[in-house]
Order: structure tokens, then C-alpha cells, then sequence
């Protein structure tokens, strides 16, 4: 699987070989521009040294990770309550999934399930579960029987509502055009 979201190679490859990477990508992504969210796993990882794991952030003061997050450029808009917020998802991962967060969709009974797991993480409301079931169906190959069904709309085909219909330059214009589009109707 390879991704364009980050719009950096390096960054997109850390999102398409660690789990956990492409679960703090989704959620800092809210309130900040989808590149930036997406490549903020890699940025959090240089700063670490590296190691970008639920176990490393754990064995750091939040104070630390607080202060990492917000180092210049600052990885979200609102660094510390998104560090804080990362480092509660991370101790979920670790405490709930033995530190392995591909086990929150990879053991997931169905689409329904799935969508239980996500939205019992911080940060995650239904859309947002939503669209990281979609982009879990679409980009890394999730075999959960009822995805599609579980995260609808934003699972189906020839879509380009989210994060999870980003493949190259194109569909993220297309995406792009969607979101202003709906910001613009809601007006």
C-alpha cells in the first residue's frame, strides 16, 4: 500500500508500514489542513528519535510529549491537548491492544464492531470512524466483513469526501472541492 496523503514520501511511508502512525495521523486531523495531520506522525517520530510507538510516548512526562508537539513548526494548531490526546490513544493501544494498534481493525468481528473500537478512542466521533473505516477499507486492504456498510457514505466506490479517497494529486483536488463545497452549504 502506498499513500499520497502526507504529500512527503518519507511521511507516507511511515503511514503505510506503522499502524500507529496512520492512527495519530487521524487524530490530529481535524481543525489543521489533511497533509499537515497526516504528516505530523513523522515529524512526532524524527523529534523522538526515530521510535514512534504507544510504548515510547508512555514512557515520557506528558509534559515532554506536550513540549515535543509543540517544537516549531508546531505538529497541530493546538499542540498540547492533541499531545495529550494522542498519549491517551496510545495508552488504549498499549493497555487494550498489546501496544499493536493494526489489532483494532485487524480483530474486529465485523464493520460494526470496528466502528465501536474506533469511536471508544479519543477524539473519535462517528464521522471520523467513519471515514478512518473507509480509508482502512479503500487504502490498506481491511478484510472486516460489513465495512462498506459501517462507514457509509464514505466507504463507497468513486467517492471523494474524505482522507480515505486520497490517491495522488487529483483525488485530493477532488476532495478538496467537496469539503469547500459543503462548508459553502452549510452557509
Amino acid at each position: 500500500m502506498a499513500f499520497y496523503i502526507a504529500l512527503n514520501d518519507e511521511a507516507n511511508d511511515l503511514l503505510a508500514t506503522s499502524p500507529f502512525a496512520l492512527l495519530v495521523g487521524m487524530v490530529l486531523d481535524q481543525q489543521i489542513p489533511m497533509e499537515r495531520a497526516f504528516i505530523a506522525p513523522y515529524l512526532l517520530s524524527a523529534r523522538l528519535g526515530g521510535e514512534l510507538s504507544p510504548k515510547r510516548l508512555l514512557e515520557m512526562d506528558i509534559a515532554e510529549v506536550e513540549k515535543v508537539f509543540g517544537e516549531k513548526p508546531a505538529l497541530h494548531r493546538f499542540p498540547a491537548s492533541m499531545a495529550k490526546r494522542v498519549v491517551e490513544v496510545a495508552r488504549i493501544v498499549e493497555d487494550t491492544y498489546g501496544g499493536d494498534a493494526s489489532a483494532i481493525w485487524r480483530d474486529a468481528k465485523d464493520g460494526e464492531d470496528l466502528m465501536k473500537r474506533l469511536m471508544s478512542l479519543p477524539g473519535f466521533g462517528k464521522d471520523k470512524a467513519k471515514i478512518f473505516t473507509a480509508l482502512l477499507g479503500k487504502q490498506v486492504g481491511l478484510e472486516v466483513p460489513g465495512w462498506q456498510s459501517a462507514c457509509d457514505p464514505f466507504g463507497q466506490e468513486g467517492t471523494f469526501m474524505s482522507v480515505a479517497d486520497i490517491v495522488d494529486a487529483e483525488s485530493m483536488t477532488q476532495v478538496r472541492n467537496f469539503k469547500q463545497a459543503m462548508k459553502a452549504a452549510k452557509k
